[in-house]
């Protein structure tokens, strides 16, 4: 089941999303790290109403956000729509003893489904560029890389960005 998240479910997603940057960095991955994603992250994006979960026999497996916020590091990006009325996707995390059982293939439909039903032109997102797995995943799902950017918090690597035309 997905639903929106509240503030009682922040200590789950913290135990998933720390799983998923140690399983990464077990994989030679350096996309996440101590400074992201955070608490804060999180607990903004429930302000928001921008965060939602994935639940498995009542337990949280995985999150997302679906945002209408664009960072300015999208900015420099020749995207495929204009830079109005799209939604970003940010922070999907699938707990890895979860992984491999569609639930990331999910929650993008029900994002997908989600800017559909509101009439939103576009879906965007980006991934490491290290991360060939993630690339792969939007790749099959007929998203298309639209150029890099660098966080440099997080990596001296550019992460992908990526852009589904609805």
């Amino acid at each position: 089941m997905i639903r929106k998240a509240t503030i009682k479910d922040i200590d789950s997603i913290l135990i998933i999303t720390k799983a998923c940057a140690a399983y990464m960095i077990e994989n030679g991955i350096f996309q996440w790290n101590e400074h992201y994603p955070n608490k804060t992250d999180f607990e903004n994006d429930i302000l928001k109403d921008e965060l939602y979960v994935f639940e498995y026999q009542s337990n949280i497996v995985g999150c997302m956000v679906i945002s209408t916020y664009m960072d300015e590091e999208y900015l420099p990006i020749k995207w495929l729509t204009t830079n109005k009325n799209n939604v970003y996707i940010h922070r999907l995390a699938i707990h890895p003893k979860y992984q491999g059982k569609g639930y990331a293939k999910q929650f993008m439909d029900f994002a997908e489904t989600h800017a559909v039903n509101n009439n939103f032109q576009s879906v965007r997102l980006d991934t490491f560029s290290q991360n060939k797995r993630n690339q792969k995943f939007y790749e099959l799902r007929n998203y298309k890389k639209m150029g890099e950017i660098y966080f440099p918090k997080q990596s001296k690597h550019p992460f992908y960005c990526y852009e589904l035309v609805l």
